[in-house]
């Protein structure tokens, strides 16, 4: 891969605002890390549960509390219609409890079969999977906005239909009887980060609210903390990548101390059990890497409703049996994705050798016959990662001979929907069908129409970015002394967050002499490193790294983050590599 990507350029952070505002009793680094991140106050880091904007300032969120609230005193059957990520399933899991505590018992789920139905509330999908429950209301969580004949089918049959979406709508909305999306124009809620679980929670929130004024609680029905349901929110607000905001800040932060403490939902606990994880020590860092992908391998590769029926569990025996199931998929869903990832890099090699400059594609599109389109967004992902250029990975649709699906990732600089739609108003019969958000997307194609669409995507991704936007910038926090690269600080530091995306983790950079390196688990780059400004050795591992990113060097530069090795009950600092490169 070295031939595609030059070394990255390494920028230190410039501070938004001055150290100085924040408490001095805090330490010096952190003090130092969120500055550069706009933070002005011990407040503005961890700001209280009451500082979240009112649930009411959501557009649309007046008809959809009324559409809830008579379908509660109906008792009408209600079915939410949930995602096959796990965005959509803490969703759909957060909107039946929510229902249930709030005094509802006649609510159902159902989730789209990626390979039968496709994405969000399909025609399919009504036909073959609401029609047989006779839904009153149907409930979408993290779809709908794109569900245009989806819609008209379910109120072909009569079903009234409320939309909940986070997604970027397209031109046409859909003729649903009420929709709440903080991303529709004109909408005035503050905040448009809020992942799918996050507008569920609002809508619940207004609901409950609303409920309260029209006298539905009292002593034979009593009014439900619905904070009871942050776990939820973290884990989905986290798992979709969206922006930490102020407003996403407050739900993760919120939602992990109920983690901590417990108090979540056996499902969350017994997937944090099957990945290793002390639930008591839970940051965010551990929703994203350990408890996410184990809910979301489900959706990848068989049926996301495993999932969601390990979070909606209340037996903690049955949710750790689950959880155990899930977790042997993901080890499925990561040997297949091993796979093709050796398949693209193969691929790539080859495509590009004795390429350089201008003759590189901007725009880089993958397809392989036998890859799973379940696992296509990841392999994206990695290759964009590395390349540093928006990335679309295609394979064959599992119920249709000739088209393919795909799941696009991209860089800061292009907004991929909006790529995308752009694309399609120049070549109307190029896609079929598109949705999704600046930093991903989803979209299918006739296998006819690949070589098309390859050089159609090159070129707007060339008209839309320059040369400089595809040069992979490193931001870091500078370089750390020597008696600064401590447990201490690192434990400090990861319990500082939640830290994701907008709000990123800390991350230093340094010089270090490779005092002993060897593989480990097959692919992994296990070092010991002494600094330049110090003398004692310190563990450090690089993921998915060979030693032949050494190049033979005994001096490397590395940026790095800090982390608490608490291997064998004995905690030592580890640096976790993010770049490496010999000097």
């Amino acid at each position: 891969m070295t031939v595609w990507a030059a070394r990255p350029t390494l920028m230190r952070r410039e501070l938004e605002v001055e150290p100085d505002h924040l408490p001095p009793e805090w330490h010096p680094v952190l003090r130092r890390v969120l500055a550069a991140r706009g933070i002005t106050s011990g407040d503005d880091l961890t700001p209280p549960l009451s500082a979240l904007s009112r649930p009411q300032s959501l557009g649309g969120i007046t008809e959809a509390t009324g559409l809830l609230e008579a379908a509660l005193r109906e008792r009408a059957n209600i079915v939410v219609v949930g995602d096959f990520d796990a965005d959509g399933a803490t969703g759909t899991a957060l909107a039946i409890r929510a229902l249930k505590a709030l005094g509802h018992e006649r609510a159902g789920f159902v989730v789209p079969n990626r390979f039968r139905h496709g994405y969000g509330l399909s025609p399919a999908l009504v036909e073959q999977a609401l029609a047989p429950l006779a839904p009153d209301l149907v409930v979408t969580v993290d779809n709908g906005v794109a569900s245009v004949a989806g819609v008209q089918a379910a109120r072909e049959r009569g079903m009234r239909v409320l939309v909940t979406d986070h997604h970027l709508p397209g031109e046409r909305l859909p003729e649903a009887d009420a929709m709440v999306n903080p991303n529709l124009p004109g909408d005035p809620f503050p905040s448009k980060a809020l992942a799918g679980v996050g507008v569920v929670f609002y809508l619940m929130a207004a609901l409950r609210e609303r409920l309260r004024d029209d006298g539905w609680f009292g002593a034979s029905r009593p009014e439900p903390n619905l904070a009871e349901l942050l776990d939820l929110v973290a884990l989905g607000t986290v798992a979709d990548l969206v922006p930490l905001d102020r407003h996403n800040r407050i739900l993760v932060e919120q939602g992990l101390k109920r983690i901590r403490a417990g108090r979540a939902a056996p499902g969350i606990l017994s997937l944090a059990a099957a990945a290793g994880r002390d639930y008591r020590r839970m940051v965010s860092a551990d929703l994203g890497f350990a408890v996410a992908p184990r809910l979301n391998a489900a959706g990848r590769l068989e049926d996301m409703a495993l999932g969601i029926e390990c979070l909606l569990s209340d037996d903690a025996d049955l949710a750790a049996r689950m959880a155990q199931r899930l977790d042997g998929i993901n080890r499925e869903r990561r040997e297949v994705q091993q796979n093709m990832q050796e398949q693209a890099d193969s691929a790539l090699s080859e495509a590009v050798h004795g390429l350089s400059g201008p003759h590189l594609p901007w725009g880089v599109t993958l397809f392989e016959p036998d890859w799973h389109e379940g696992v296509v967004g990841l392999v994206a992902s990695r290759v964009k990662d590395r390349l540093h250029r928006p990335v679309v990975a295609f394979a064959p649709a599992t119920e249709s001979g000739d088209e393919l699906k795909g799941s696009a990732r991209s860089v800061r600089a292009l907004h991929i929907r909006d790529a995308l739609a752009a694309v399609d108003a120049r070549h109307p019969d190029l896609i079929e069908r598109f949705g999704g958000h600046a930093m991903a997307a989803g979209l299918s194609l006739r296998a006819s129409k690949l070589e098309a669409f390859r050089r159609a995507f090159d070129e707007e991704v060339r008209a839309r970015l320059d040369a400089s936007d595809l040069e992979n910038l490193i931001l870091t926090d500078g370089e750390l002394k020597g008696d600064e690269l401590s447990v201490e600080l690192a434990e400090c530091l990861r319990t500082a967050g939640p830290w994701g995306q907008a709000f990123p983790e800390p991350l230093f950079e340094g010089e270090f002499r490779v005092d002993h390196h060897r593989v480990v688990g097959g692919s992994h780059l296990k070092m010991r490193l002494v600094p330049a400004t110090g003398k004692h050795p310190l563990d450090a591992i690089a993921f998915r790294t060979t030693e032949e990113a050494l190049e033979g060097s005994e001096r490397v530069r590395a940026v790095y983050a800090l982390e608490v090795n608490d291997f064998r009950n004995r905690r030592s600092l580890q640096l976790r590599i993010e770049y490496l490169e010999p000097i």
